[in-house]
């Protein structure tokens, strides 16, 4: 037998959206990876899968040489939201900051990454649509992550 991929049709899609985020949310982010690709290799421009992808990629982080962090970069490019663009790629700097504090990275490492984040997401602010505080509520958890570390507070605060 020979093992070759299988694609999806079109009118799958919206139910696999479904399914991808039903796995995100039973913790299961691999499952939800594999779904987005089914997806994307059938609409490659699909907004919900690319976002969905991106998530289920940031969620396998354990700060480790493995994690697909830069593909979760690529992926989170490729939205075509201006506003999403920079929410996401701020929730990968923090996501990738949590797992690399967990993993026990340096904590100047760890705090770069937060700053990071907390740029994107002011930017974000700035152009979120009305109604939106998804960047305003990220914002406050970076701040409360370096808050709850003396070592981060001070590394953060010497920013320029």
């Amino acid at each position: 037998m020979e093992l070759q991929l299988k694609k999806i049709s079109r009118q799958a899609i919206p139910a696999a959206i479904a399914k991808a985020q039903h796995y995100r949310n039973l913790n299961e982010p691999g499952e939800a990876e594999s779904i987005c690709r089914d997806i994307l290799m059938v609409d490659a421009l699909n907004q919900d899968a690319v976002r969905q992808l991106g998530l289920a990629l940031t969620e396998q982080f354990t700060g480790g040489e493995r994690d697909a962090y830069n593909e979760a970069e690529s992926v989170f490019r490729a939205l075509s939201d201006p506003y999403e663009r920079l929410y996401y790629t701020g929730l990968l700097r923090e996501r990738r900051a949590k797992a690399e504090m967990r993993a026990g990275h340096a904590a100047v490492m760890v705090a770069a990454l937060l700053q990071e984040a907390l740029k994107l997401f002011a930017e974000a602010e700035k152009i979120r649509p009305p109604g939106n505080d998804e960047a305003l509520l990220r914002w406050n958890r970076c701040v409360r992550l370096i808050q709850s570390r003396p070592e981060l507070e001070w590394l953060a605060g010497r920013a320029p």
